[in-house]
């Protein structure tokens, strides 16, 4: 497992992370176990694209179910520390940990550091992380413009963009996040190579 603390403006969001040996291609479709009525998402769970999810802050309960998604890293939008059963959770299943720590605040008092969701749609885009699940606190605002920031890469118009943000955000969508999204240049964005690329013959 590795963890990555971004802080910092100055972030650098190259990481080396270890490849498993899943073959490309290969979709990471849930195991339907006995226990599958114990098997229990965390709140607004949802599948983004191919290999990459999203949700609310998941706790015990859950794990059993992230382990069904053969994660190979989590991308952890708050400030604070990751929870100890958290930790020893992504430790135990080989889990790299990118921990952005994105203030949580309310509007007007709203600030949006772009480097740092930058340097998290960077990890977000090397297909090497993936498997990959994107959380905050409850899954909506600083999940959101991540999510949102990668449509717009993915070149979503900003209605759509702008649909599914408020989907999750529901009546606690700002006007501050969509204007964010709206704005963030994604032109410096590089197109990072697949997965393909690093896997040995």
């Amino acid at each position: 497992m590795s963890i990555n603390n971004c802080h910092s403006p100055m972030c650098q969001s190259a990481v080396e992370t270890p490849l498993d040996d899943m073959s490309p291609g290969k979709s990471p479709t849930p195991d339907v176990t006995a226990e599958e009525n114990h098997i229990v998402p965390p709140i607004n769970f949802s599948m983004v694209d191919y290999g990459i999810f999203r949700s609310g802050f998941p706790d015990i309960p859950n794990f059993p179910f992230l382990k069904t998604l053969g994660l190979r890293s989590i991308i952890y939008l708050c400030p604070e520390p990751y929870p100890e059963a958290n930790m020893e959770f992504v430790k135990e299943n080989g889990i790299s940990l990118f921990h952005f720590g994105v203030e949580g605040s309310k509007e007007p008092f709203v600030s949006i550091p772009e480097e740092l969701i930058r340097c998290a749609l960077e990890v977000l885009l090397d297909e090497r992380n993936r498997p990959i699940l994107i959380h905050c606190k409850r899954g909506k605002h600083r999940t959101g413009c991540l999510v949102g920031c990668l449509r717009k890469w993915q070149n979503w118009c900003l209605a759509s963009i702008l649909d599914e943000y408020q989907r999750f955000a529901t009546d606690k969508a700002r006007v501050s996040d969509m204007r964010f999204m709206e704005l963030f240049d994604v032109s410096s964005i590089k197109k990072l190579p697949s997965s393909d690329a690093f896997l040995e013959s």
